[in-house]
């Protein structure tokens, strides 16, 4: 057979590649590597989980203790004598306030709880309702009091005012009663706070408060 009509033959262009042999301790590196990373996440959840049981548990603790202001209402309030002309001799108005602890773990402290009377706007009375009392959580507590003598500022002219609102069918007055309140919860007690409670209340023609006003709850806010 002639050179010519020899069959070509195949060169390969490169060097093969070199396989490269790692030893052992390469091998338990990277297996350690591994299982290292996988702890790290496994630690990783089991810390955020928790911190967001933690989290919850907390924000459950805090609505519980969560101090709820009072709830004050003016449970009854009366003028008698209103229907008489000369009645202003003898003024007095009585009332109840109902003092209302809805609160699960948290008492109140009561200190300097006072009463005042107005009509339109005017101050027309004021007494202490009583000097000091700690109230439970979910308890209530009723207050009698009256007004009257050097307690009740009352005169003749004042009476006629009372008497043409009654012709009317109605008379407005505001009972605002403010003390200094301290929270406790469990062995803590907080700093003094000044509350107020606004309480608008109208009486009838019989000077006895109307369905409309009894057990209306009184708007409260501190300073």
């Amino acid at each position: 057979m002639s050179t010519s009509q020899q069959l070509p033959t195949h060169h390969e262009g490169g060097p093969k590649p070199i396989k490269r042999k790692h030893s052992a301790s390469y091998y338990v590196h990277r297996v350690s590597e591994s299982l290292s990373t996988r702890i790290s996440k496994i630690l990783c959840g089991i810390f955020l989980t928790l911190l967001f049981i933690i989290g919850i548990a907390a924000f459950i603790s805090w609505l519980s203790l969560r101090p709820h202001r009072p709830r004050i209402y003016i449970s009854s309030f009366s003028i008698p004598g209103l229907d008489q002309s000369n009645g202003f001799e003898n003024a007095e108005i009585r009332f109840n306030v109902t003092a209302r602890n809805a609160n699960r773990a948290v008492g109140y402290y009561y200190d300097s709880v006072e009463a005042f009377a107005y009509y339109r706007d005017q101050a027309i009375g004021s007494t202490p309702l009583v000097d000091s009392f700690y109230q439970e959580p979910k308890n209530t507590t009723i207050l009698y009091k009256v007004l009257k003598g050097a307690t009740l500022d009352v005169n003749n002219d004042r009476w006629k005012e009372f008497r043409n609102d009654r012709a009317l069918g109605t008379v407005v007055f505001r009972l605002d009663v403010t003390a200094m309140i301290r929270f406790k919860v469990s062995t803590w007690d907080s700093k003094h706070h000044r509350m107020h409670a606004n309480c608008d209340v109208a009486v009838g023609r019989d000077g006895s408060i109307l369905a409309t006003s009894k057990n209306k709850r009184c708007p409260v806010y501190f300073t």
